[in-house]
């Protein structure tokens, strides 16, 4: 599992890396506000996988384009350390944790990395239809397989 999920957070960050690169030529608010949330919601979601996350935190903050490369790198290699640190075993334990209103929620440790990868998709795909509407004429592609491709 830890082999997978590494590849995983490998292809997410290549693909953070793609669609940060094409924000800042065209930082538009909303594609912005988007890549703030799905940087922060990665560091709120290894706060819970870590134990030490609270609920006082912000889940849509104000997006400082000029952090997002440095908050990229930073995620990235946290949960490459983090991943690291773990036993097969670890991959089923349940995880305790609180959202952003206090509710307390339990959830497989496989289950959390799951949604951390689906959720930057599903946000990056958000940022490309954004930019797509204001003009934007090339995409990077961001798909898991032609990132694959790419390492071969």
């Amino acid at each position: 599992m830890k082999t997978h999920f590494t590849r995983l957070f490998e292809y997410d960050n290549y693909a953070n890396q793609k669609i940060f690169s094409i924000l800042k030529a065209n930082p538009l608010d909303k594609p912005v506000q988007l890549m703030a949330h799905l940087l922060a919601a990665q560091q709120i979601w290894l706060s819970r996988c870590n134990g030490t996350a609270g609920t006082n935190y912000t889940i849509w903050p104000k997006g400082d384009i000029n952090a997002f490369g440095n908050q990229t790198a930073e995620n990235h290699q946290q949960w490459l350390n983090y991943l690291n640190t773990l036993k097969d075993e670890d991959f089923n334990r349940q995880i305790i944790y609180k959202n952003s209103q206090g509710d307390e929620f339990k959830n497989t440790l496989t289950d959390i990395l799951t949604h951390v990868i689906n959720h930057g998709t599903h946000h990056r795909a958000q940022i490309g239809q954004l930019l797509k509407a204001e003009g934007t004429n090339e995409l990077p592609n961001t798909d898991f397989i032609f990132y694959l491709r790419q390492q071969k």
